[in-house]
């Protein structure tokens, strides 16, 4: 007998999946190369670790992980060539409400079976179209009624919004993203948290929405725009509806709905994961983006909350109370759970929170839409990478600089983009379905 029983294993169970494979897992596990100088990702079964970027929801904030994730892509594309784009790098995008949005235009393959929008698309679509999405008022009056509108409908009525996602996202359906991607949404007709998951759908064709309408869901957040409302036709014609709003409400930051996709599919046996384990954190590589917060400033105290009733929580000096409550804590809760993983298996090094805390005033807003306050968010991002590395502190909730070791943000993610250049690499030479594997730029 020649070689190891474990090794001959491992190839008998690649080699029976094959067909297997092929069957239940088209997209992602023999991807051919695309109209361009570089192929698209291969499963982790041939590298030695599983990729993940989560974008938090946030509104306008999305500005600020879109300014981040453009300079990731740069630094790949320093790399690997200017073809390269985020989706060539990871097994796993997640993204809630606005982050949903971003995952979507990431992902979304064009005609020539590339990315839509590049990463530097992303951040221009939201400074030309967040004030269409957003409209101001101008003057006190227009202010008053706006207002007063909200006290029996949304502030915005979403037409721009729906309209434009058709129009840019058109007929693509959650399976024919050029990577796995994961978004939470929540219907509010049965109480219930929905995930949009290119994992689940290949099993659940009732999920195998438009993203466009996945993508309006996920971003309808309460007192700000519509529930949206769709149904999707099985094969059998069995109609399945759905009741959306905000994603947020449930899962603001989706990492750990991500990582938790991740954990079934390779319960479930996918090939894809093979020999991954399951809760092996150590394989894991995370990238999670923040869109800023105004927890430094303190805004709410309990002398205040303690006096408001229905409106005061829905309406407190520009800002509204118990959605920032929703979204904040659910953001939080799992930057705790997974900073938690990562400590207690030492593998600290695999996991990146990016996330400004310091916010104030309009720009921690999710919907003003001004040029300047656009702008400044803009600065926001840049400002982002250029502070230290930090992390949720478990006791006070606030992210604190982790020490010199880890640099700023902007030195940790070069050092990630060169780790998944490497990881990319790998799998191509052990990967039998590249002919050419894509090259290292000297």
């Amino acid at each position: 007998m020649t070689g190891s029983p474990r090794r001959l294993t491992e190839e008998a169970y690649k080699r029976s999946s094959m067909i297997e494979h092929a069957f239940y897992f088209p997209k992602h596990s023999y991807m051919e190369k695309s109209r361009s100088s570089i192929n698209q990702i291969q499963a982790p079964t041939y590298g030695s670790l599983i990729t993940i970027l989560s974008i938090d929801g946030g509104g306008i904030r999305g500005i600020i992980p879109a300014t981040v994730i453009n300079f990731l892509e740069s630094e790949l594309q320093k790399l690997d060539g200017e073809d390269a784009r985020i989706v060539d790098y990871f097994d796993v995008i997640a993204g809630t409400s606005t982050g949903g949005l971003i995952t979507a235009m990431l992902t979304t393959p064009n005609d020539d079976n590339r990315p839509l929008f590049s990463a530097k698309d992303v951040k221009s679509f939201y400074l030309e179209n967040s004030p269409k999405i957003f409209p101001q008022p101008c003057g006190l009056i227009a202010k008053a009624a706006k207002l007063a509108r909200t006290f029996w409908r949304p502030i915005y009525d979403g037409k721009y919004l729906h309209s434009l996602l058709k129009e840019k996202l058109g007929s693509t359906r959650l399976h024919q993203t050029l990577t796995n991607v994961v978004i939470p949404t929540f219907d509010i007709k049965k109480l219930h948290p929905i995930i949009f998951s290119s994992y689940e759908v290949k099993c659940k064709s009732s999920k195998d929405a438009l993203l466009s309408d996945i993508c309006i869901g996920t971003a309808a957040a309460p007192t700000y725009l519509p529930a949206h409302h769709f149904q999707t036709t099985g094969p059998k014609g069995t109609i399945r509806e759905f009741n959306l709003i905000d994603g947020g409400v449930a899962a603001n930051n989706p990492a750990l709905v991500a990582i938790g996709e991740v954990i079934k599919e390779v319960k479930k046996g996918n090939p894809d994961y093979f020999p991954h384990k399951p809760l092996d954190y150590r394989k894991y590589l995370l990238i999670s983006i923040g869109t800023g917060s105004a927890k430094v400033e303190e805004k709410y105290t309990a002398k205040s909350a303690s006096k408001w009733g229905i409106i005061g929580w829905l309406f407190s000096n520009g800002s509204t109370p118990l959605v920032d409550v929703f979204l904040q804590s659910s953001a939080d809760m799992v930057d705790i759970h997974i900073s938690v993983f990562f400590q207690a298996l030492r593998s600290e090094c695999n996991y990146l929170r990016i996330q400004d805390d310091t916010l104030s005033g309009t720009l921690s807003s999710v919907d003003v839409s001004t040029k300047e306050n656009l702008a400044h968010l803009v600065k926001v991002g840049e400002q982002l990478l250029k502070k230290p590395v930090s992390r949720v502190n478990l006791e006070t909730g606030v992210f604190e600089p982790v020490g010199n070791r880890e640099g700023t943000n902007e030195q940790a993610l070069k050092r990630f983009a060169e780790m998944l250049s490497d990881e990319r690499r790998l799998r191509e030479l052990r990967s039998p379905h590249v002919k050419s594997p894509t090259l290292k730029k000297l």
